[in-house]
């Protein structure tokens, strides 16, 4: 008995020790499949942006080359008064821009998703085709939309016998942009706002139809609640992509040059200052104080979010 005992306990601790054997190779496996992806997030991303939070803290000068300046080039764009007017412009714009986007993508979202728009497929495509264009022939061809010379409107309008709507003057730059990016993102938008309807339970409207509910009141008190977490997503991106604006000015400078300077958004700020103006080192810094006011303003927006919905 003794002996039988003694030669099966090792037997039965067998298949302990080889349990953190294979929690270690699936713990290794985890961390392989990873690994590509944080070799080029490291690479592509991080080194990078530490990089230019290096390079923002020198100056260039004549003589002596790049030289450390600490915060200077910071203290030197909070006050900057063409950064915080090109801020000032991109916050009209995302005002502008935004909720007419997000109000139209929102209603094709719900009027696909009711099932009886007819070719809903066909439309589907249509509505989203806008954003698979690139956003440059996308402005160039708004531009020659806009044009008051050659323009399709300019024509119709002398046809007609109208004024002419000066679309690239001063007053109406600001909208003519915002239309491009409401024609270019709004099937974006839309696709998102669409999935997140096709995850609600069919069960919630076949209960608000028996309660005697039409499609006007499901929409209001059904969907349009259910799209919260989407609707804040859109509007995440919204804003990331409202204070990044830059295709579309910079290739509208050619058309209205004293209209829009090199200052006109943040981001073309930057890219003048480093490319034209060849102030490198300012030029990150202009950079990092624009992602801070992008932290802050998603930041601020996400809180405001969560404190209503917990009210």
């Amino acid at each position: 008995m003794t002996a039988t005992t003694e030669t099966a306990a090792p037997a039965a601790a067998a298949p302990s020790t080889r349990r953190p054997q294979r929690t270690r190779r699936n713990a290794l496996a985890g961390y392989m499949f990873v690994l590509p992806f944080m070799i080029v997030f490291l690479a592509m991303f991080v080194v990078p942006l530490a990089y230019a939070a290096y390079f923002s803290l020198f100056r260039e000068q004549i003589i002596g080359g790049n030289v450390f300046v600490g915060f200077e080039n910071y203290t030197r764009a909070f006050g900057d008064e063409a950064l915080w007017t090109g801020i000032g412009r991109v916050c009209l714009f995302f005002l502008i821009q935004v909720p007419i986007m997000l109000v139209a993508a929102l209603a094709f979202a719900l009027a696909l998703d009711t099932g009886l728009t007819r070719l809903a497929r066909t439309t589907r495509l249509a509505i989203f085709v806008p954003y698979a264009v690139p956003g440059v022939i996308a402005t160039l061809m708004w531009g020659f939309l806009y044009g008051p010379d050659f323009g399709p409107f300019a024509q119709i309008a002398e046809a007609v016998g109208v004024g002419v709507p000066d679309f690239l003057g001063p007053d109406l730059m600001l909208g003519s942009l915002a239309n491009i990016v409401v024609w270019e993102f709004t099937g974006y938008n839309m696709v998102i706002l669409f999935a997140a309807l096709r995850a609600v339970p069919a069960e919630l409207y076949e209960a608000a139809a028996v309660d005697g509910a039409g499609q006007w009141r499901i929409a209001w008190s059904i969907k349009i609640p259910s799209l919260k977490s989407a609707l804040v997503v859109c509007m995440i991106f919204s804003i990331i992509g409202s204070f990044q604006l830059f295709n579309e000015p910079q290739l509208m400078q050619t058309l209205a040059p004293t209209v829009i300077d090199n200052a006109y958004t943040p981001n073309l700020y930057a890219y003048n200052l480093a490319f034209i103006g060849q102030e490198y080192n300012y030029a990150a810094a202009v950079s990092f104080v624009l992602g801070l006011v992008i932290l802050v303003g998603s930041y601020a927006f996400m809180f405001a979010t969560n404190r209503r919905s917990r009210r």
